[in-house]
């Protein structure tokens, strides 16, 4: 017999942490390879974490509502030998952390606790205990010991987890409203200023009045870790915007003249969006330095060119699958991948993997009526591109014969981007050859 160790594995790209959200096995079940353990869920999608080898679920090392980092054990699997023992085997020769059975690994975890208890003593006199029907997951624990929480005013506090559990959410809470509360509060070490300055900014720093008529909505979890990106992009990247009016009449005429067709055809609909993907897909490949990444004082510039693609949810909130190597997909194709990964999207059936490795995102904001706007980068990225309402208007029409006025079909094209690493030539210039192929559209096209 051997013992597996069933990892995290990686969400997606800046994805660092999910939430366990439910155990779909027990302790002494028996597990096929594929089948599904735990679900998790990250500020990106909601996922299952399936084992990779057959054999009996033996230890789950989180409970419910923790935060698990990615890389980290989760559980501990007895396999029976063969391929999933020698896999152990390896894995245990590679990485120091693999205990080789599960007794082991949950005394090692144990000493952990300790240690970070040991370390948080000056502010904690006594380590917390689950008491009743309380429990405290490890991570609860050490945010305790960490901030000088005792027992009793750990037990005091209203938890929002299943069946009343103190969640991470609710003790950082606690810890917030207790700092602001003290009439004196201890002037914090340099330190800690910089390691809590992005948690800091994601939070309320005024108190808002309400009264019997207002309602008080808890944001979703989505909602929470969305605006803290979102603030975090802003600090990061000096945004700066570029706007294009194209002309889109030709594209219009085409799709018009196509979309039964193709409809029948293929057995779906051709709307506009593949069109514009192909668009930035090509201009991407004529300005490669929009295709790059930033890390730290390196820019990373990237072979493949996948286009994310905002997509709104039902709830409201938004996610970026990937069209993977879009500059390689024909219109068809570039179709197939678009109308798939929406719909998987508001079926909330995207997989981890449709949604990491994107070097560029474009928004359609026309979706909504707005005609052009101001799009936030998705990080590490250095460009986002909103897509405008199509509007019919009256437009100044050149011909060797004179100039007269015609009605076209027009939409504004905003581009946002990092001008730490782009300046206003090459935002300038990237938006602007994405409407000149969009112009240049042939209404002869075949597809």
């Amino acid at each position: 017999m051997a013992k597996f160790e069933l990892k995290l594995p990686k969400m997606g790209e800046s994805v660092a942490e999910a939430t366990l959200t439910n155990w779909l096995k027990e302790v002494g079940d028996t597990i096929e390879a594929d089948e599904a353990v735990l679900e998790i869920a990250t500020d990106k999608v909601d996922s299952e974490v399936p084992s990779e080898v057959d054999g009996v679920l033996v230890e789950k090392l989180f409970n419910v509502d923790d935060v698990v980092q990615v890389g980290q054990t989760i559980a501990i699997i007895e396999t029976a030998g063969s391929n999933g023992t020698e896999k152990a085997v390896a894995e245990s020769a590679a990485s120091p952390e693999v205990v080789p059975d599960a007794a082991k690994t949950a005394e090692t975890a144990v000493k952990e606790v300790e240690k970070q208890v040991e370390t948080a003593k000056q502010t904690t006199q006594t380590p917390i205990e689950n008491t009743g029907d309380r429990f405290y997951s490890p991570l609860v624990k050490n945010i305790a010991a960490a901030e000088g929480i005792s027992q009793t005013e750990l037990d005091g506090i209203s938890g929002t987890g299943k069946e009343g559990r103190v969640t991470k959410n609710d003790i950082l809470a606690y810890v917030e409203n207790r700092s602001s509360a003290k009439t004196q509060p201890q002037q914090p070490q340099p330190q800690t200023v910089v390691e809590t300055k992005k948690e800091e900014a994601a939070k309320p720093k005024a108190s808002v009045s309400v009264n019997g008529e207002d309602e008080i909505v808890e944001m979703t979890r989505m909602g929470k870790l969305i605006a803290h990106h979102m603030i975090e992009s802003t600090q990061t990247s000096a945004h700066v915007q570029s706007f294009v009016e194209c002309d889109v009449t030709n594209v219009w005429n085409w799709r018009n003249k196509v979309k039964n067709g193709f409809a029948q055809r293929e057995g779906e609909n051709l709307t506009f969006t593949p069109i514009f993907m192909e668009a930035v897909a090509k201009a991407l490949k004529d300005f490669p330095m929009m295709n790059i990444a930033v890390d730290g004082d390196k820019i990373i510039k990237r072979k493949n060119i996948n286009l994310g693609m905002a997509a709104a949810l039902p709830d409201g909130n938004l996610i970026v699958p990937v069209i993977k190597n879009a500059d390689r997909l024909n219109l068809v194709g570039m179709s197939k991948a678009v109308n798939d990964l929406a719909t998987r999207a508001r079926e909330n059936k995207l997989k981890p993997d449709d949604i990491q490795g994107g070097t560029y995102t474009v928004t359609n904001v026309g979706t909504f009526g707005s005609i052009m706007g101001t799009p936030i980068i998705n990080q590490p990225q250095v460009g986002i591109l909103a897509l405008g309402a199509i509007r019919k208007v009256p437009a100044v029409i050149e011909t060797p014969e004179g100039d007269f006025i015609g009605i076209r079909y027009k939409m504004f094209l905003s581009h946002s981007y990092d001008h730490r690493v782009v300046n206003g030539a090459l935002g300038g210039q990237f938006v602007k050859r994405v409407a000149d192929y969009l112009e240049a559209w042939d209404v002869n096209r075949e597809i």
